[in-house]
């Protein structure tokens, strides 16, 4: 039986192609959009059975796609958090998630989904509740409506399970731009300049004080899996390490690693500052009021639906992120 997997030449949709492949998974149908050419590189060390383009595949669904499907991960989707045109978030973000899941519905298929953190917005509570949900773009509002929708849906006739990620790092990213994760922008100032730059301190936080839940891709593939070995729990969930870290830790997690590379020592985040590997720049005017300064994950529903496996502090998963990209010949 087939895995569909949208986002497939994305981040998170390629590292999970990839665990498949690695539990012999290999009957995939790839679904992306590869108007930029370079996200190919997350496919070419992959074994799928077909890709087919995210515009073509919606009227495939419509005219009616044949064979038998084991579940469905939708992990594609416009992550772009800067996008003003709504209407293309919306037709890209819901309406077409909404179509895709009604179409698995149909045929009882699990339909496992990418959510994101961001429909919390400025709140300082993450738990999956109404009360704490409030947006600050279209692009979390366009996740926030789909989730919206499948609360009510549920329970269904198989599966659907959609995950808020948090602050998502690790391999595969590149591709990303300017959206990539912090840790991939750090390692690649601190490789071309000796530096890295943070925000100066905005909203009471102190300069690089600022507050996220970081996961590595990795733990939230694990997530992925345990749903689709568990098809009988559905829900929406937060995916993130339910732990917090500063923009600061980060750095300096992601200097440390990149000097143990090479056989330094680590340094202190004072001495990081002292030494100038780490600089502080104005806080952008664009991102008043449309940044979180602080994210921490609430994962009791998480653990509640079964899920036992620990996740990757900062300092761990970054440190195995810099080892990879070195491995790769990135840094």
């Amino acid at each position: 039986m087939s895995i569909i997997v949208t986002g497939a030449a994305g981040f998170i949709g390629s590292n999970l192609v990839k665990a498949l492949n690695a539990r012999g998974e290999t009957d995939i149908i790839a679904v992306d959009n590869l108007a930029r050419a370079d996200k190919v590189a997350n496919l070419t060390d992959l074994e799928i059975t077909d890709f087919v383009d995210k515009r073509d595949f919606i009227d495939i669904l419509r005219g009616g796609l044949d064979g038998e499907f084991r579940a469905v991960f939708h992990q594609g989707a416009c992550s772009d958090t800067m996008e003003t045109d709504g209407r293309y978030m919306m037709e890209n973000n819901y309406r077409y998630s909404l179509e895709f899941m009604d179409w698995a519905q149909e045929r009882g298929i699990p339909f496992i989904y990418a959510s994101s953190a961001s429909v919390y917005g400025a709140g300082k509570v993450f738990s999956e509740s109404r009360e704490h949900e409030s947006p600050l773009n279209v692009y979390g509002y366009s996740k926030f409506l789909f989730d919206q929708v499948v609360r009510r849906r549920l329970p269904g006739t198989a599966q659907i399970a959609g995950f808020r990620y948090f602050n998502v790092y690790g391999p595969r990213e590149s591709h990303k731009a300017r959206m990539a994760s912090v840790a991939f922008h750090f390692s690649n100032q601190y490789r071309e300049t000796g530096k890295v730059k943070l925000f100066e301190g905005n909203e009471g936080f102190g300069n690089g004080e600022q507050v996220r839940d970081f996961v590595s891709v990795e733990d939230v593939v694990k997530v992925n899996l345990f749903f689709l070995d568990h098809p009988g729990i559905s829900g929406v969930f937060n995916v993130g390490t339910g732990a917090s870290a500063t923009f600061n830790d980060v750095a300096a997690a992601t200097i440390n690693s990149m000097r143990r590379a090479r056989g330094d020592g680590p340094l202190t985040l004072e001495q990081l500052k002292q030494a100038g590997a780490i600089e502080y720049v104005a806080f952008p005017a664009q991102l008043v009021g449309k940044y979180q300064s602080y994210t921490r994950a609430d994962v009791t529903r998480l653990r509640q639906a079964g899920y036992e496996e620990p996740f990757l502090d900062v300092a761990q998963g970054v440190g195995r992120y810099i080892d990879q990209r070195i491995a790769k010949g990135e840094l």
